[in-house]
């Protein structure tokens, strides 16, 4: 049994030993042959990790939506550049945030602005029809405001003591005209300054009869516009009986308003449309544009004249024109679009694009904005032609500038002096928010005036100027909880300030309104952006007897919901110091 196990034990060390020997002759040199060069860095430095621009946050290993605000993702900067002001993208990248760029160049800075008016009679042709005497009137040939007469018209009969006593006066010195000629021509003059003619006056001296009653003859032609007497009056010399307006030629005003000043010019030609004549456009000349501007309703009036002798045109009608304009502040300047600028509120900032060695840059530059357009501004400093910057993903840029540490619209001061300060975290402390929301309460508080003054034509010009106030907020400004309440009130007022402009009466406007304010008030709680008291006023028969509120400037109460109907209807419920 012992000579057994030695065995087996013998024969279990011997293949141990040849075991290990094989392994030796066949991996033991290993240790002398080059390994691969696994490089991890290099893997690691492929992956891309993308962000959210407003929610930084958010880190995911492949683009898509941020699941907080909806916005596409952007990729963290993985290439250093060897400007330490400026970002670099990727071709990728640029194409994933959807960059675009465009070459600057010089140009005449064009718009097309929008303007809405109305017909109005013209003041040159509108005259006051006084009586050429004094007495009970008899008759009146004129009986309604509107009626058309023409001139030399008999349009009153008078009794007058004092023309009947000229008269006897007149046949008196007729009697001794040969001996006395100059008192026969006095007697004449007398009647003539009563403003008979001189075939009245002779036909008077053919008959020999005193005329108890004296027409009165239209000095113009016209239409009546205002009767100032009824039949039976007395009236004296030179007191004014009926108002005429020439409508052969008249005015059509439209509102100019401050923002569109530069752009408007006596000689522009506006084609323009005519309510009540649909189908049919017509063109004019601006002859006349106001040296002031309306305090109240804050436009100035540009006046074109129009020859209307087929009384096509009637005062009041409601028009609208198109004017192509180019600005006048410079003949030859840079105009970019809209979309290329990133306004702060303390500055405007767009980003310049450049080729390295390393690949696209991008760098902030800060520029002075000139007249403005529907898409575009005019640069007066700042640019140079044949730059290159962003049109679209300028947010994008700026994010990833940020998330950097590199200068962005975030960073106070100018770009230079922001290269070597960290970005701030919190954009509610750098910015001004009043100054940001100026314009969108502006035009907000107008909105609630024409609505109280029941102006359809304003509210809806002021409902297009909210709209586009709304349109110049950069998002950006709000952060956290901020950020997350304007995304929702700013898409309530985008839904509700957007048709304003196309609405067709007061009521559809007023609905909108409602929901506006309603948001409005949210967004005042938050930011108080004004820098004054903001009544909160309410309603109780507003919105079929549900009651509904508006913010107001003054604590006198104006009530949109109503204009006229109910004015005064409301109270004031709180302020918003």
């Amino acid at each position: 049994m012992n000579t057994i196990n030695k065995k087996t034990l013998i024969i279990a060390s011997a293949a141990l030993v040849t075991g290990v020997v094989l392994g030796w002759a066949l991996f033991g040199n290993s240790s002398n042959r080059e390994e691969p060069d696994h490089n991890h860095d290099s893997l690691t430095a492929v992956e891309t990790i993308w962000t959210c621009a407003m929610h930084p946050q958010i880190r995911k290993n492949e683009p898509g939506n941020c699941p907080i605000c909806g916005m596409k993702l952007i990729p963290l900067e993985s290439v250093g550049t060897i400007d330490p002001s400026a970002v670099s993208m990727t071709p990728a990248a640029m194409q994933l945030a959807d960059v675009r760029t465009l070459v600057v160049g010089q140009g005449e800075g064009a718009r097309a602005i929008r303007l809405t008016g109305k017909v109005q009679a013209d003041e040159r042709r509108m005259f006051t029809q006084s009586s050429h005497l004094g007495g009970r009137i008899e008759t009146l040939t004129v009986n309604f405001t509107g009626e058309f007469v023409s001139r030399g018209q008999v349009i009153a009969n008078v009794y007058s003591p004092e023309l009947v006593t000229a008269q006897e006066e007149l046949f008196e010195a007729k009697k001794i005209s040969t001996s006395q000629p100059e008192l026969f021509q006095a007697a004449k003059e007398k009647l003539k300054n009563w403003k008979l003619t001189e075939k009245q006056i002779d036909d008077l001296l053919a008959t020999g009869k005193t005329l108890e009653q004296f027409p009165v003859l239209a000095n113009v032609s016209g239409f009546v516009t205002q009767r100032m007497v009824n039949l039976g009056d007395y009236i004296k010399l030179g007191q004014p009986i009926f108002k005429i307006a020439d409508l052969s030629k008249v005015w059509i005003l439209f509102d100019v308003y401050e923002a569109d000043m530069s752009w408007i010019k006596k000689g522009d030609k506006i084609v323009y449309t005519i309510q009540s004549l649909p189908g049919k456009s017509f063109t004019g000349t601006i002859r006349y544009l106001d040296p002031t501007i309306d305090p109240k309703t804050r436009v100035a009036k540009a006046r074109i004249e129009v020859d209307n002798r087929g009384q096509i045109l009637k005062p009041e009608m409601f028009a609208s024109g198109t004017l192509e304009s180019i600005s006048d502040v410079k003949s030859q300047s840079i105009a970019i679009p809209k979309s290329a600028v990133m306004w702060t509120g303390k500055r405007s900032v767009v980003y310049v694009k450049n080729m390295t060695e390393y690949g696209v840059t991008f760098k902030m530059r800060e520029v002075t904005l000139g007249a403005a357009s529907e898409k575009a501004y005019t640069i007066e400093s700042g640019l140079l032609p044949g730059e290159e910057i962003a049109i679209n993903g300028t947010f994008s840029i700026d994010a990833a500038a940020q998330l950097a540490g590199k200068p962005s619209m975030m960073s106070a001061g100018s770009p230079d002096e922001a290269a070597n300060k960290p970005s701030s975290s919190s954009m509610e402390s750098e910015f001004e928010i009043d100054k940001v929301m100026r314009p969108l309460f502006d035009a907000y508080f107008s909105l609630k005036d024409a609505l109280a003054n029941d102006d359809l034509v304003t509210a809806k010009t002021d409902g297009n100027r909210f709209s586009s106030a709304l349109d110049n907020i950069p998002m950006n400004i709000f952060q956290g909880s901020g950020h997350d309440l304007w995304m929702k009130q700013s898409a309530i007022l985008k839904t509700h300030s957007t048709p304003i402009e196309n609405l067709g009466s007061l009521e559809e406007v007023r609905s909108h309104f409602m929901s506006i304010s309603t948001a409005m008030i949210k967004i005042g709680d938050a930011f108080n952006p004004v820098s004054k008291s903001v009544y909160v006023q309410h309603c109780p028969m507003a919105d079929s007897n549900k009651g509904a509120d508006w913010l107001s400037l003054e604590k006198e109460i104006l009530n949109p919901y109503f204009g006229a109907s109910m004015l005064r209807c409301g109270e004031t419920i709180r302020t918003l110091d």
